[in-house]
C-alpha cells in the first residue's frame, strides 16, 4: 500500500517536497517512481529511483529540477521539485515496480499539485 504527501498550492519558483510512503510492506527492493497527470494531458513518469543501488532517472521536463531520494529505515521515498511552474501543476503519483521495464503494479493515490501566482 503506496501513500503519496505533501502536494499543495504553491507560487512559481517555490519548491515541495512529496513523500511516498508504504504501509504495509518494505520497499527496499523495489523502484519507486513518480508520475504525473495534468487535466487533458497524458500521464508522465518524471522520475525512477531502483531499489538496491538507488540510481535515479529523470524527464528532461524536470532535470535539474527535481531530486528523488529515497530512505528505506523510513520506507519514504521523496520527490524534492524545486523552481516549479505552471507547467508543473498535475495530480503526482508514486509507483512501485521497475525503472527499466517501466512495469509499475502498485501504485499509491494522487496528490494534487498545483502551481499559480
Amino acid at each position: 500500500q503506496l501513500q503519496a504527501f505533501g502536494g499543495g498550492l504553491v507560487q512559481p519558483g517555490s519548491s515541495l517536497r512529496l513523500s511516498c510512503v508504504a504501509s504495509e510492506s518494505s520497499l527496499d527492493y523495489y523502484a519507486i517512481a513518480w508520475f504525473r497527470q495534468a487535466p487533458g494531458k497524458e500521464r508522465e513518469r518524471i522520475s525512477c529511483i531502483t531499489g538496491r543501488e538507488g540510481s535515479t532517472y529523470y524527464a528532461d521536463s524536470v532535470k535539474g529540477r527535481f531530486i528523488i531520494s529515497r530512505d528505506n529505515a523510513k520506507n519514504t521515498v521523496y520527490l524534492q521539485m524545486n523552481s516549479l511552474t505552471t507547467e508543473d501543476t498535475a495530480t503526482y503519483y508514486c509507483a512501485a515496480g521497475a525503472c527499466s521495464t517501466g512495469y509499475f503494479p502498485a501504485w499509491g493515490q494522487g496528490t494534487q499539485v498545483t502551481v499559480s501566482s
